[in-house]
C-alpha cells in the first residue's frame, strides 16, 4: 500500500469549479500535463473517485512538490 503525504494548502494554488464531464485524470492532464497525477488532485480535495460532480469546487495544487508516495 502506498502512503501519500498530505497536500498542504498554498497561496498560489488554483481553485476551479468542475463542469459536466470533469474527471481527475483530465484535470491532471490539463494542469500538470500528466494524467497519472489524478490521485494528487483527488488527495488534495479528499475525494476518492475519478468522476467529479459538476459544480464541485476543487483546489488544484500549483506545485507537484508533494506528488510522491512512500
Amino acid at each position: 500500500t502506498t502512503i501519500y503525504a498530505k497536500v498542504p494548502e498554498k497561496n498560489d494554488d488554483l481553485y476551479v469549479i468542475a463542469t459536466e464531464g470533469d474527471r481527475c485524470d483530465n484535470l491532471a492532464n490539463q494542469f500538470y500535463s500528466d494524467s497519472s497525477l489524478w490521485w494528487y488532485i483527488a488527495k488534495a480535495n479528499n475525494i476518492s473517485t475519478m468522476n467529479i460532480p459538476a459544480g464541485t469546487s476543487l483546489r488544484i495544487p500549483n506545485s507537484k512538490e508533494f506528488a510522491k508516495g512512500s
